[in-house]
């Protein structure tokens, strides 16, 4: 028997740089209604364009049935973002999220409750790249 070594890529852990820094679950008069806002923050040191980025949301394992095709927020007006409400923040505002930067997600009323795991998964559109995970407990 000849025993070969090998030469494969190591699996390289994913980045996780954009960070998932916070989620309410009260509306803007402090009403408890899991108004499920999300707030990510680019805590990484590149900026990116976040025309190019799209963003895959789970709880708790489970993808759940949003769709966002872009983080630019001019560009997120007229697609189909099915499952959120609302987008904004600097991170969203102009062609790129810089470093310290926060996008907020304001998803449907009850997508996200105290407890849940929340992952978010940032793609390069057009590669398919995972460019950013990241996971907290809501």
């Amino acid at each position: 028997m000849v025993h070969f070594p090998d030469f494969s890529d190591p699996i390289s852990p994913v980045p996780s740089f954009l960070e998932i820094s916070g989620v309410y679950h009260v509306d803007e008069h402090g009403i408890l209604n899991y108004d499920s806002r999300v707030i990510l923050l680019h805590n990484g040191t590149e900026r990116l364009e976040n025309a190019a980025l799209r963003a895959d949301f789970f709880r708790n394992g489970t993808k759940i049935p949003a769709v966002i095709e872009t983080m630019n927020g001019n560009d997120f007006i007229s697609t189909h973002h099915y499952g959120v409400q609302t987008m904004g923040g600097l991170g969203c505002s102009g062609p790129f999220w810089n470093p310290k930067e926060k996008i907020a997600i304001d998803f449907s009323d009850n997508t996200f409750h105290s407890g849940d795991t929340i992952r978010v998964d940032i793609f390069r559109k057009e590669s398919g790249e995972l460019v950013s995970r990241y996971s907290r407990r809501a």
